[in-house]
């Protein structure tokens, strides 16, 4: 089981309202030897800044919102949860994660999908976009779509 301070909840919640510019988060364990979560960053800059905040030797979790659609019209906020795992990260906490993304779900409820990366070409915007595309259902735009 993983501890996850009090002001996670606020941040979760400021990023899922439409009335502030806040479209990320991140969730880092204290230290190496402790099952202790805590916020280490929120942005507005999106997918490019969360990723950018990333470390390759740290295990984390984020939340982002992205505006995604076929067109004007359909433009919809939708919700990105993202367990990262560098490419650095000690076996102990890697086996973890997959325990752990239970209790950070808890807190983090609402997204569309989920997405676990291991290198940033996980998170590649174009990708990402497409997964989402996806799990909003109905695409009434099918001739200029890739999927």
């Amino acid at each position: 089981m993983v501890s996850l301070e009090q002001n996670i909840a606020a941040a979760y919640e400021d990023v899922r309202n439409d009335k502030t510019d806040t479209n990320w988060l991140l969730l880092e364990y204290q230290d190496e030897k402790t099952d202790v979560l805590k916020l280490t960053g929120t942005g507005t800059g999106g997918l490019a800044e969360f990723k950018n905040a990333l470390k390759p030797d740290r295990a984390a979790f984020g939340y982002v919102r992205m505006v995604v659609g076929n067109d004007e019209l359909s433009k919809r906020a939708k919700f990105v949860l993202v367990s990262w795992c560098g490419p650095q990260v000690k076996v102990m906490r890697k086996a973890k994660l997959s325990v752990h993304i239970a209790d950070v779900k808890k807190v983090v409820s609402s997204f569309a999908i989920e997405v676990q990366a291991v290198s940033l070409d996980d998170l590649k915007e174009n990708d990402v976009q497409l997964l989402l595309k996806k799990a909003m259902g109905a695409n009434y735009d099918r001739q200029a779509s890739q999927y």
